[in-house]
């Protein structure tokens, strides 16, 4: 019953920005962290950045000082700001969400599709 559906990614040169969006919708009862996760051909997934409602943030030491993430909680949506973009951040990226869907339910673990980040001359 929940969807996450992201925007922004496209191709960029070396040095340059790109903003991310990852829109939740659905049943929502609380959010209580969202991040992004990359994945490059032939490499595993890795976590990028995390936020939570709280706006408390972390990021990997590869992308600190770099990218930055935010969210809108009245719009239930969390972005990245990315800067100084080199290529090896080229990879698809992927907005996670930790969503509790009633009070009386668990937390559980949705996934967007993933979109597109390549960063190349």
């Amino acid at each position: 019953q929940v969807q996450l559906v992201e925007s922004g990614g496209g191709l960029v040169q070396p040095g340059g920005s790109l903003r991310l969006s990852c829109a939740a919708s659905g049943s929502i009862f609380e959010i209580y962290a969202m991040k992004w996760y990359r994945q490059a051909p032939g490499k595993q997934r890795e976590l990028v950045a995390t936020i939570t409602s709280g706006g408390n943030t972390n990021y990997a030491d590869s992308v600190k000082g770099r990218f930055t993430i935010s969210r809108d909680n009245a719009k239930n949506t969390v972005y990245l700001q990315m800067n100084s973009l080199k290529p090896e951040d080229t990879a698809a990226y992927y907005c996670n969400a930790v969503v509790k869907t009633t009070s009386w339910d668990t937390s559980r673990i949705y996934w967007g599709q993933g979109t597109q980040v390549t960063v190349s001359s």
